[in-house]
Formats: C-alpha cells, sequence, structure tokens
C-alpha cells in the first residue's frame, strides 16, 4: 500500500507529482490569452517580480522534459490565475479539475478550455512570435462588425472584410468595405506583439488610414477583437474616432462580404448576418447579446474605454466551440432584432 505523498514548503513530493505542468501551463496560457513563454513569464512577473518562473526553463516544462519543484512556483502560478487554493493542489491536481477551477473563477467554458490547450499543444504553443508561425493560426477571411462613425449612419453597425494572408510575426492584410459611394479597399500589415495584435492599413502620408489594437489571438484563432481608430468616410468633418471592433473568422469568403451594404439595418441580428455568410451559430440569441455587450462601452468609464478580458475571453470561448466542433444545426431564417 503506497503512504501520502511526502511535501516540501506544500508542494508534493512523490513520484506521481506534480503532474500535468506541461498541459497546465498550455491551458494557462489559453485562459489569460498569452500567445507566447515570454508573455507568460511576464504574468509571472507582474504577480511576483522575483518569481523563479523563466523563459528557458518554461520551453523545458512545456515540452514535459521536466518538472517545476519550487514551491514559490507553484504560489505564483496561483497568483496569476487568482485562484484561491493551496500550492500543493495546483501542483497534483489533475488538468481537467484546474480547468474546472478557471471556468468557474473567470466565467469560461472549462471544456471550450481544454480543446483550445490541446490545438496550442499539438503546435507546440505558446512559442516565441517569430518561430510560431502564427500565420498559420491566422490566415484566412474575417467577416467584421463595428460601429458606424458616420453622422448619417449613427447608431448603425458596420461590415466589413478582413483578409490576411502569410505567416510569421506580420501578416499582409487588405480591408475592405462596401459603402454607398462605392467599395473601400485597403492595404496594410498585422504585427504580432507579446501581448496584443496591431494591424494598420490605408497609407501613412494620405487618407483613408485605420489603425487596431487587438487581443493577441491564440489558437483555432476563431476571431480577433480590439479597437479601431481614425476617421469617417462618410461626413462634413474629418473627426478622429474609435470603436470596438469584432472580426470573425469565416469557414471561406464570401461574395455577400462585397455585394451587400456594409451599413446593416438598425437593430439587425448579427447573428443571423453571420449565418448568411456561411457561419451559423447555436443560440443566435445568446450570440447577438455577447457581440452587442463587447462592442458596446460601458456607461461611466471616466474617459477610458478598457476592454474587459474576461469578456474577450467568453467571446472567444463562443466561437472557438463553433470552430472546432464544426457547423450546428440548421439556423434559424434570418431576422431582425429590436434595438434597445
Amino acid at each position: 500500500m503506497q503512504g501520502p505523498a511526502r511535501t516540501v514548503g506544500g508542494v508534493p513530493r512523490g513520484r506521481d507529482v506534480p503532474r500535468e505542468i506541461d498541459r497546465k501551463l498550455q491551458l494557462t496560457a489559453v485562459a489569460l490569452g498569452l500567445g507566447t513563454r515570454k508573455a507568460l513569464a511576464a504574468a509571472f512577473r507582474d504577480a511576483n517580480p522575483d518569481t523563479v518562473f523563466d523563459v528557458a526553463r518554461a520551453h523545458k516544462w512545456l515540452q514535459g522534459r521536466a518538472q517545476p519543484r519550487e514551491p514559490q512556483l507553484y504560489g505564483d502560478w496561483l497568483k496569476v490565475l487568482e485562484l484561491d487554493r493551496e500550492p500543493a493542489w495546483l501542483a497534483e491536481c489533475p488538468v481537467e479539475e484546474l480547468a474546472e477551477a478557471i471556468a468557474a473563477r473567470r466565467g469560461d467554458d472549462a471544456g471550450a478550455l481544454l480543446r483550445r490547450a490541446a490545438a496550442g499543444s499539438r503546435q507546440g504553443r505558446p512559442e516565441p512570435a517569430a518561430a510560431s508561425a502564427d500565420g498559420v493560426e491566422l490566415a484566412g477571411c474575417y467577416v467584421t462588425y463595428s460601429h458606424a462613425w458616420s453622422p448619417y449612419f449613427a447608431g448603425r453597425v458596420i461590415r466589413g472584410e478582413l483578409v490576411l494572408e502569410g505567416a510569421g510575426e506580420r501578416l499582409a492584410a487588405r480591408y475592405g468595405e462596401t459603402l454607398p459611394t462605392g467599395r473601400m479597399e485597403l492595404a496594410g500589415g498585422l504585427t504580432l506583439g507579446d501581448r496584443m495584435a496591431y494591424l494598420a492599413i490605408g497609407r501613412i502620408d494620405r487618407q483613408p488610414r485605420l489603425d487596431f489594437c487587438l487581443f493577441r489571438p491564440t489558437p483555432p484563432a476563431s476571431l480577433l477583437a480590439g479597437v479601431m481608430l481614425g476617421t469617417p468616410f462618410h461626413g462634413p468633418d474629418p473627426e478622429p474616432a474609435t470603436t470596438r471592433i469584432v472580426m470573425v473568422r469565416l469557414p471561406e469568403a464570401s461574395p455577400r462580404l462585397r455585394d451587400a451594404d456594409a451599413y446593416l439595418p438598425a437593430g439587425a441580428s448579427l447573428a443571423a448576418d453571420l449565418a448568411a455568410l456561411g457561419m451559423a451559430m447555436a443560440d443566435p440569441a445568446g450570440v447577438d447579446a455577447l457581440l452587442g455587450e463587447f462592442l458596446q462601452p460601458p456607461a461611466g468609464g471616466r474617459g477610458v474605454d478598457r476592454l474587459p478580458a474576461a469578456l474577450y475571453r467568453r467571446l472567444v470561448a463562443r466561437f472557438d466551440a463553433r470552430w472546432l466542433q464544426g457547423a450546428p444545426p440548421e439556423p434559424p431564417a434570418l431576422r431582425l432584432v429590436r434595438s434597445e
């Protein structure tokens, strides 16, 4: 009969523990939206400037070639995840139990977190941006939804098309909108940073030009989201403007993105629009509510529009599940929902 596991500084010392450290680190990176080991190390330093977590050892831990034994490491890890647990629990619990705890703390879906972590593990994530070939994940066609800046279309949502091509730290980008005055198309590039992604399109010496600051995507990269900065294309004054934006990756390019008016009708269902683009979603009412919540800045922001990471993770979990599991049952007919 095997005796109880020995502990040193609260961390079990036994033949079977610590366990599944590589999977737990992948899960942590996915839950926090961190795409590189450097970004993961930065999160540990934020929790404890004197942390023993470093990029070199993390490389071995993520490959399963070594196990962290320092009790302090597990204490820092719990701070990173904002979990009120003992270091010994984190070291020895199954990865599924950790996923449940993270999901309960952050309002995510444990199953979706585990699937995204598994997808990242198969591709060796998280990796340094230059070596990770994130373009393999990101290349494709996206439909974008943001608030219209034009005073002539106040309160409306505008649809755009983003095409990403290439791989590595920087991807070629083409962005277009089908406006009442004709097709507007811009070109530029998307750059992956350690913690964020940056998209710049247009020409630096002339208008129009658009700049985007986005959450850094994680596998399977079902969407991009963040803020867009520029000026209205339709209006009497070239006033600086900003808006939240969501970019959903489509299974394939849709002619509708070029044929249909970019300005959606007032109160239009974004889930219905996605269905018309070949991206039918289960629970369209829930999708509409989640997209609406993300796109709408909160009242009382005191001059700052800070996009909540927890809300972004809920959005990612919903669309990652759709991307990984395939199409849901036959969608309902196109409809409009009443705006508040």
